[in-house]
This record gives C-alpha cells, sequence and structure tokens, in this order.
C-alpha cells in the first residue's frame, strides 16, 4: 500500500518542518510494515511538500497511526500548516520502465 500526504505549511516554517522530518524519519521507516520513505518537496511551491511511503499493508499504517511516534510527530507537524493537509492510500496497477 502506498500512501502519499500533502501538506502545505506557511512559509517561513518550512524550516521547522524539516527539521522535524530529520529527527523523526529514521524512526518512522523503522516502524513495523514500512518499507519506504520519501519526503518530496514541490518545485514551483516551496512550502509544498509530500511523503511518499510504502507499507505492507493498511493495518502496519494504522498501527503506526496509533502509536505515540505518529501522535508526537502529527501534533508538531500540523500545527506548521498553511491548510489542511490531504492524504490518499493507493495501490500500483500497472508499471511501465
Amino acid at each position: 500500500m502506498i500512501r502519499i500526504v500533502k501538506m502545505t505549511f506557511e512559509p517561513e516554517r518550512v524550516q521547522d518542518f524539516l527539521t522535524i522530518f530529520e529527527a523523526s524519519k529514521e524512526k518512522i521507516r523503522a516502524r513495523e510494515g514500512c518499507q519506504h520513505l520519501e519526503l518530496w518537496q514541490d518545485q514551483k511551491h516551496e512550502n509544498v511538500f509530500f511523503t511518499y511511503s510504502i507499507w505492507e499493508g493498511p493495518e502496519f499504517l494504522e498501527m503506526y497511526r496509533q502509536s505515540e511516534l505518529f501522535t508526537n510527530v502529527w501534533r508538531d507537524t500540523k500545527a506548521l500548516f498553511a491548510e489542511k493537509a490531504k492524504a490518499w492510500s493507493v495501490e500500483k496497477k500497472i508499471v511501465v520502465e
């Protein structure tokens, strides 16, 4: 399962978010069921970021979402938002290489 989360930050809070992500990325990646984690930044809007993560299944994402780690990271992250985050859970259907 792929999880994509779009986050738009107040421009002056971007560095605060990057500090939070840097401090928590290895802990998130080490969570049971988390197979991959990336942070993307929009090319035109420097205050827009996306997390791209791959989970063994929705139950592993849910276990992470119920964890103290998620509670703390999300609380601190959403305090920096300029607008509400958007999230999608998707799966690959076709890969062309």
